[in-house]
């Protein structure tokens, strides 16, 4: 992870941790765990997948133990075994305990992301065409999520509103036209890559005409793709394409053997199934016994 998605990282630590201390501390494991017990934890896929998150867990761990030792930690992209530890750690057992559960959901989620992202790489292997995620991302969580699309094989789309232009079908509603929209988008951030959105083929050949570097076909067909390919062909080559809407894993390589460059699927971050992983304890240690 970055610097940026590291920084974030930590605030949605921080925020996932204040949910479950917001009441008081953990009752039940001051109840009945002793102070001074030790613990080692595994953190353990109980289903296949690709792993994401692993310092996100980390980082919860970290902020419930002070005396956090770990022991093993997988890197993140790596493909999840059914038993197989990818992070061992030992401290505190209040804090492993308190801090469980935020760090399963984290990074269980994060790797359900990187798993999906994955199975859509998996099917247009071998053509060329490139898996990008979107901006339907968890409100707080954009950063983490697109790092997950990362550990999967995918590719980044903008991060944000300010980093690209995307003219979609009601910024071309609001300026008259796709050649209006396109001309005042260019005018006023000059320097950012511009990407438009086209409904039609029609529409396909009005932004080629005006040299758009990206053109996003919404909702067409694969027949449709592979014709687009053709005329951006014919108008040089210089346009690329991504197909986007109603995409689904049965038809991406349908989709992607058509010739276009990119398929922008919203649901690796909307509708990504979380990867089922655990905490498994070693035997209870106590402090005055490892002293």
């Amino acid at each position: 992870m970055n610097e940026q998605e590291t920084a974030e990282a930590l605030g949605v630590v921080d925020r996932a941790l204040a949910e479950d201390l917001r009441y008081g501390p953990d009752v039940t494991t001051e109840a009945t765990v002793p102070a001074d017990a030790v613990g080692t934890a595994a953190i353990t896929p109980r289903k296949p997948g690709v792993l994401a998150g692993i310092e996100v867990a980390l980082g919860v761990f970290h902020r419930r133990l002070s005396d956090l030792e770990i022991l093993t930690a997988v890197q993140d992209s790596t493909r999840l075994v059914p038993g197989e530890p990818v992070l061992v750690v030992r401290g505190s057992l209040r804090g492993l305990l308190t801090a469980e559960r935020t760090a399963l959901n984290l990074v269980s989620h994060l790797s359900g992301v990187a798993t999906l992202t994955r199975e859509w790489v998996d099917a247009v292997d071998g053509t060329g065409c490139v898996i990008r995620d979107t901006r339907k991302t968890t409100p707080g969580m954009r950063l983490l999520e697109k790092h997950a699309v990362r550990m999967g094989g995918g590719s980044n789309h903008r991060l944000g509103l300010g980093d690209a232009v995307l003219i979609k079908d009601n910024h071309v509603l609001a300026a008259g036209s796709i050649t209006a929209a396109f001309t005042a988008a260019r005018a006023h951030a000059p320097k950012l890559p511009c990407e438009v959105e086209v409904d039609t083929l029609d529409q396909l050949d009005e932004a080629l005409g005006l040299g758009v570097e990206l053109v996003l076909l919404d909702n067409f067909t694969p027949d449709q793709c592979a014709e687009a390919v053709q005329r951006a062909k014919a108008a040089g080559g210089r346009t690329e394409l991504e197909a986007s809407g109603g995409l689904t894993l049965d038809v991406a390589r349908a989709y992607a053997e058509t010739g276009v460059h990119y398929l922008a699927v919203g649901g690796l971050t909307h509708s990504a199934p979380i990867v089922d992983i655990g905490m498994d304890l070693a035997p209870v240690e106590s402090a005055a016994a490892v002293s």
